[in-house]
């Protein structure tokens, strides 16, 4: 094991342990509820509730810490969050479902900020990327493994419920016995979204846009998976084989926005993610009775084994935009801002992840299923044509005044802390950014200020 991650290895097991257990329900609940006729915008707001708790939580979960400390938070929040799992299995009723999912994204957040507190405090500017990289493999590869479980059990059953609630509760196990010397408490840190916007609009507005398609599938996929006639496995092989393309893509399509405009690629890989979404529509529709479209496709339904192709190619072109316009972002602030630039991106993400599922669940049920991918393919067409417009607004910044991509997983939702393991927030400042950012630095107000989670650094 390497130096490095050696110190760390317990915070890092409890952490996957946890993953693994909210992998396991994220794709779970969907599934059950489509078992139970739970109608699809039920199955939306159930989406849109994770992300509504979770950004609460990343907004007052500090205060909660700085009051009782983070062991009791941690043991507070993993027992509530294994209790909620259990309840999920006992009131099967959509509106108690809603509410169990915003006490979910809360609870999660909470716990992820208290391991990342921990990371934080035995990371060294050496170990820094190498902690930092390690920790979002292992979410990404425990969100997949924890929807691949699904298939060790009959979804209808309580199985599944007890399994992934019971791995909620061990990874309180490794934490609580680690050595790791406890972190300082969290402090405050000002939000200001509006100055954020103006130093890079792409970056923002496309946070929020990545944010509503990711939501949308994410909660709906398997919904749409269902309906298209995929059994259980199937289901758990074509939500996970999105995670996988959108695992596989992040580093390419990262290296090579670092020489070229990262914005060419922005647009590139949307117009990639429409084009898929358009083809998975159009599957859609050729399964429909009603058809999506004024004239039925002349098209035969696609193999089981083909959609699950195309939801690796999917994942491909939407999980690493994120990523991108975070770096994108990152290019036009400074190493001092990091931690603040990314919680503003998250909270953005988090909006968007929340509007999301409710205006797909919408299309859905008046288009039919195929009004997920109709509606993920305008998002993505209207921030392409967006990105386009503004690179004739601004030039891009030269290669050699960029920070370095990094692998970041909406997918996984770190929380804002996760931004002090970023290497690129500790070092030398880089150049400035263009004269018209510069302007927007010393223009721009304070829109607002909340509570997150920073230390020192920023992302």
């Amino acid at each position: 094991m390497p130096a490095a991650i050696a110190p760390i290895a317990a915070l890092l097991l409890g952490a996957s342990i946890l993953l693994l257990g909210n992998g396991l329900q994220s794709l779970l609940l969907p599934v059950r509820a489509t078992l139970e006729a739970f109608s699809t915008q039920s199955i939306g707001l159930m989406g849109a509730a994770y992300p509504a708790g979770f950004a609460l939580s990343c907004l007052t979960t500090p205060h909660i810490v700085k009051r009782v400390g983070h062991i009791r938070t941690f043991a507070v929040l993993a027992a509530i969050a294994g209790t909620t799992v259990l309840a999920y299995a006992t009131f099967v009723v959509p509106l108690v479902w809603i509410g169990l999912r915003i006490v979910s994204g809360f609870c999660f957040a909470g716990l992820f900020m208290v391991i990342e507190s921990w990371l934080n405090e035995a990371a060294q500017n050496t170990n820094r990327g190498q902690i930092f990289s390690t920790y979002m493999v292992i979410q990404l590869a425990s969100v997949t493994f924890g929807q691949v479980l699904i298939m060790t059990a009959d979804p209808g059953e309580f199985h599944l419920f007890a399994l992934a609630a019971a791995a909620i509760i061990l990874g309180l196990v490794p934490v609580g016995l680690t050595t790791s010397v406890g972190p300082p408490p969290i402090e405050r840190v000002r939000l200001r979204l509006a100055r954020l916007y103006r130093l890079s609009p792409v970056g923002v507005l496309g946070c929020f846009f990545v944010g509503m398609a990711n939501g949308a599938f994410g909660s709906l996929g398997p919904v749409f998976a269902n309906a298209a006639g995929l059994s259980v496995v199937e289901i758990a092989l074509f939500m996970s084989a999105a995670l996988v393309g959108g695992t596989i893509a992040q580093v390419p399509l990262g290296r090579l926005s670092d020489r070229i405009d990262r914005r060419r690629v922005i647009g590139a890989v949307c117009l990639l993610a429409m084009a898929v979404g358009a083809v998975m529509m159009l599957a859609a529709d050729a399964r429909s009775s009603g058809g999506l479209l004024p004239i039925q496709v002349v098209m035969d339904p696609l193999p089981h084994g083909s959609l699950i192709g195309l939801a690796l190619l999917f994942g491909a072109s939407v999980y690493p935009l994120y990523g991108l316009c975070t770096a994108h972002t990152n290019d036009f602030v400074g190493r001092t801002e990091f931690v603040e630039t990314s919680s503003g991106l998250l909270l953005t993400w988090g909006l968007g992840a929340t509007i999301g599922p409710i205006l797909a669940a919408a299309l859905m049920e008046r288009a039919g299923i195929g009004g997920l991918f109709l509606f993920t393919a305008t998002v993505h067409f209207v921030f392409a044509v967006f990105t386009v417009w503004r690179m004739t607004r601004r030039a891009a910044p030269p290669a050699d005044a960029k920070d370095g991509f990094v692998i970041s997983s909406a997918a996984a939702r770190p929380t804002p802390l996760a931004a002090h393991l970023d290497p690129r927030g500790w070092g030398p400042e880089p150049d400035q950014p263009p004269a018209d950012d510069a302007a927007a630095l010393r223009s721009a107000q304070p829109s607002w200020s909340a509570s997150t989670a920073p230390r020192d650094a920023m992302k």
